[in-house]
């Protein structure tokens, strides 16, 4: 791949991703896939601004040997040293990039049991200081090609070849591939915010979902609560995008207030195993009943990690029309079949979409309907057939997407 490319890239993750301001430290999160990349981006931060970075490697297959090989009881400790370090981050609020490069199949074989319920135990510690430190410091997620999850998805290419071509795609996906980055992306943050403004105008109380798949859904909304997408601000005043790419308006649906049933568009990719073709009811806001034709029981698993795993946490328009989603690629990663098409989020909901958050606890968000969870899962259901309506204050009905698009 061009290196002056990558460094646009590299540029565009300090600057519009996480919008690093001077002397602010930032952690970068990276596997063992890309170190020359990381690299780039370490000095691209620096040049931005940042005082410190420090650089959390990892490496996806020896989470296997941990899990083969320690007790439960083990992998779910948390050592003193390790509270020390998020009481350090809920206190300074460093900048965090994620750069995602995972092996698709990483996971496969663990012990789901084990994983789930050590990932249970950990979370319950670790839930505090994430909503401590929630909405108040900048974060991105972006992605680099690993070479494992690039003969996933380019399977019929040599292992250079198919990393050769995952990085195509991520920056295309990515509006990284041109000569400004920085400006696609100033555009493209203007041209969803002013769906967003349309969106928060018409006062919409619910949305209903219909699809030929079998889609029948209504989801409520909170009072007072807004639609969001491309770039936002945190409650330190610093703008930055938390997603590249990202081509989604979402909104935290109010919890409790969801009936029907929805069909999976895409296979999920959970904890290194595909769920594929399936279903979730449900009735008083909750899911009463799910389907799969493969991993049914990694699906239970994950709506039974805690009560508001079972309600949903985001909803998620996405044209199918999408840049993403005209690939044809199923990319076996979230960040990018996520953005391909309209998808749901079981788990945790964003306090920042209600108005006036930053006066609210969480208690009194969760009392607005916000849903609370140790997880945040999305899933696919947007078709080309996708029909989503929006229901009013007043009962008048405004048609959001007609055919899997934008209605507007």
């Amino acid at each position: 791949m061009n290196k002056t490319q990558l460094r646009r890239y590299a540029k565009l993750l300090a600057k519009t991703g996480i919008n690093v301001k001077k002397g602010q430290w930032v952690i970068v999160q990276a596997e063992l896939d890309q170190p020359e990349f990381v690299e780039t981006v370490v000095e691209e931060l620096y040049r931005a601004g940042a005082g410190k970075v420090t650089v959390e490697w990892s490496h996806g297959p020896l989470a296997n040997i941990h899990y083969k090989y320690q007790t439960q009881e083990s992998l779910a400790e948390i050592p003193k040293w390790e509270i020390e370090k998020w009481e350090l981050k809920k206190k300074e609020l460093p900048a965090m990039l994620y750069l995602e490069s995972s092996d698709p199949d990483g996971l496969k074989g663990i012990d789901q049991n084990k994983f789930t319920a050590v990932r249970s135990a950990r979370g319950k510690v670790i839930k505090p200081y994430r909503d401590a430190m929630d909405n108040y410091y900048q974060w991105c997620i972006a992605a680099v090609p690993g070479k494992a999850w690039a003969k996933k998805v380019f399977p019929h290419l040599s292992v250079n070849q198919a990393v050769e071509k995952l990085w195509e795609v991520i920056l295309a996906a990515s509006r990284a591939d041109g000569s400004d980055p920085i400006r696609e992306w100033s555009r493209h943050n203007d041209e969803i915010a002013k769906r967003c403004d349309y969106l928060n105008r018409l006062g919409l109380v619910s949305l209903e979902y219909h699809s030929k798949n079998g889609t029948d859904f209504k989801v409520g909304l909170i009072e007072g609560s807004t639609f969001m997408g491309g770039g936002e601000e945190s409650l330190k005043g610093r703008y930055f995008n938390a997603n590249i790419p990202s081509e989604e308006i979402f909104i935290s649906p109010k919890a409790g207030e969801a009936e029907g049933i929805v069909y999976s568009a895409k296979p999920l990719s959970y904890q290194g195993e595909l769920i594929e073709n399936f279903s979730i009811r449900f009735e008083g806001g909750k899911v009463v009943e799910v389907k799969a034709e493969k991993n049914v029981d990694l699906l239970e698993k994950m709506i039974g990690m805690d009560e508001g795993a079972k309600m949903l946490g985001e909803c998620a328009l996405i044209a199918y029309d999408s840049p993403i989603n005209n690939t044809k690629i199923l990319f076996y990663n979230t960040l990018f079949d996520e953005n391909a098409s309209c998808h749901l989020a079981l788990g945790k909901g964003f306090g920042n979409c209600v108005r006036g958050y930053e006066n609210l606890t969480q208690y009194e968000l969760k009392a607005k309907g916000i849903n609370d969870s140790m997880i945040h899962v999305d899933f696919m259901i947007g078709s080309k057939d996708l029909e989503i309506t929006g229901i009013t204050k007043t009962g008048d009905r405004v048609r959001i997407f007609k055919e899997g698009n934008w209605a507007f």
